[in-house]
């Protein structure tokens, strides 16, 4: 009997001493998330914190030559997409991505912070690239340059030189959000995902009179990348509530349902990715090739006018 009791007591102990450690665990988890668009206070409370690196994404290189972030440290949206030789643009393999942050300075330890001057179209980019390769610190200016001089903040114009490091990743592979062209091709009307087009209305309902392939991929919805972004309030992701509104439109309300984004070249796809995800949705999928791509294929259909 006392043996048993001895027993029950061990299992007891170490049950408790479980869950302690799954409490740990978990409360580790949601202190390490960071909040995927983060305001001007809270980048201005870290500009001299050594584990956050802010990255500049703004629409021109002679931007950041004339005035950035204090501390910024400058990459262009042309380093991390690639043209293959049949002309899609897509993004670059991981061992050039890896370069790339290193050269910047970060690591895996780093807290990386981008903006951009054209919300968040270009910040969107690196956003999805280091979600897709687990890297576990990452968020947005929201507003980026443009909300930060409108609030009379201060800038630099010297360029900041970092000190190259070693870029080596968590773990291999990260969140899956990428989509190929033919998983995209495999959708019908049975599938969960939602297809969003976040082109242009012109784009989105085609012209034959100028282009034999052109219009949209049959099923997709129409939700315009430019849409959720507040232009006339320093180029401000838009309010909660219409956003949540004009995706609920468009059959795609429910933040657990999968989400795949498109465009031309992915370049706007990558911003509605950066948009979904501050909004909650879990998984979101960018077609890298996007049109450019689906309109090589001669058998992938294209569908005419505003109806899906």
């Amino acid at each position: 009997m006392m043996g048993m009791t001895n027993l029950l007591a061990k299992k007891t102990a170490l049950q408790q001493a479980v869950l302690v450690a799954c409490v740990l665990l978990l409360g580790w988890r949601i202190a390490a998330a960071e909040p995927v668009l983060v305001d001007a206070d809270w980048v201005n409370d870290r500009l001299d914190d050594p584990s956050v690196v802010v990255v500049d994404m703004a629409s021109e290189g002679t931007q950041y030559q004339r005035f950035h972030l204090p501390g910024a440290v400058y990459l262009p949206y042309r380093a991390i997409v690639q043209r293959r030789r049949d002309g899609v643009i897509v993004r670059v393999d991981d061992e050039r991505l890896f370069r790339i942050l290193g050269a910047l300075g970060i690591t895996a330890d780093t807290h990386v912070v981008v903006y951009d001057d054209m919300g968040g179209l270009q910040a969107g980019r690196l956003f999805w690239e280091l979600e897709r390769i687990a890297h576990p610190r990452v968020s947005v200016l929201d507003g980026g340059l443009v909300r930060w001089i409108l609030d009379g903040r201060p800038v630099m114009a010297a360029p900041v030189r970092p000190t190259p490091v070693r870029y080596v990743p968590v773990k291999v592979g990260g969140r899956q959000n990428e989509a190929s062209l033919e998983a995209v091709k495999s959708l019908n009307s049975d599938s969960k995902a939602v297809l969003l087009d976040v082109r242009s209305k012109e784009e989105y309902q085609g012209d034959q009179k100028s282009k034999a392939r052109t219009g949209h991929i049959p099923g997709a919805k129409w939700w315009p990348w430019d849409g959720a972004v507040a232009f006339d309030s320093g180029f401000r992701r838009k309010p909660l509530k219409p956003l949540q509104q004009s995706l609920a439109d468009v059959g795609a309300g429910d933040t657990d349902q999968p989400i795949i984004t498109y465009c031309r070249t992915g370049h706007r796809a990558s911003q509605a990715y950066l948009t979904l995800r501050s909004l909650g949705y879990q998984d979101v999928r960018v077609f890298d090739g996007s049109m450019v791509e689906y309109e090589r294929d001669p058998k992938a259909p294209l569908r005419l006018g505003l109806a899906p």
